[in-house]
């Protein structure tokens, strides 16, 4: 047995207002859409926004359905708009907000794994890293690279 160190690295910001402005922009993009989310049962709602090679800024929220869990993550109805509006342009940006009807949202909240592998295919088909942000709705703010230091060891069709 051989054991396997791991290294990702991430950067922390202690608020919304350390982001550049390209970014502050991107996340209120974010916001507005986390506000639009439709989220009657778990009254946790996402917003994602997307900024694509183009300059084009797509956003997503979660939406869900009485017959749970049919519904859909933010950053999954972002990611599968951009590709069938905008096929082959490529993602640079996801920004990502998370607040709660229930509770502050105070900490990061980053994509769930259905999301993470979702993103990982379009950034490992794109051949280039997609940057992503996230936050909670008030307080610190992550931000990655690229997916892939959300999720190693991957799964994707070169494993087919």
């Amino acid at each position: 047995m051989k054991k396997i160190d791991l290294i990702t690295s991430a950067s922390l910001y202690e608020n919304f207002d350390e982001l550049s402005k390209e970014i502050k922009h991107l996340m209120q993009q974010a916001i507005a859409a986390r506000e639009k989310a439709y989220a009657p049962y778990s009254k946790f709602y996402v917003g994602a926004a997307l900024l694509l090679e183009n300059g084009q800024i797509i956003t997503g929220n979660n939406q869900e359905s009485a017959a749970y869990p049919s519904g859909m993550c933010a950053e999954r109805v972002a990611i599968w708009k951009a590709g069938s509006d905008f096929p082959g342009v490529k993602v640079l940006k996801l920004a990502i907000s998370a607040s709660s009807k229930t509770h502050l949202v105070d900490k990061p909240i980053g994509p769930c794994g259905a999301c993470r592998q979702t993103l990982s295919e379009y950034e490992i088909n794109q051949k280039e890293p997609i940057e992503i942000y996230f936050m909670g709705e008030v307080g610190k703010v992550v931000q990655t690279d690229s997916l892939l230091d959300l999720l190693p060891f991957s799964f994707d069709s070169s494993n087919l």
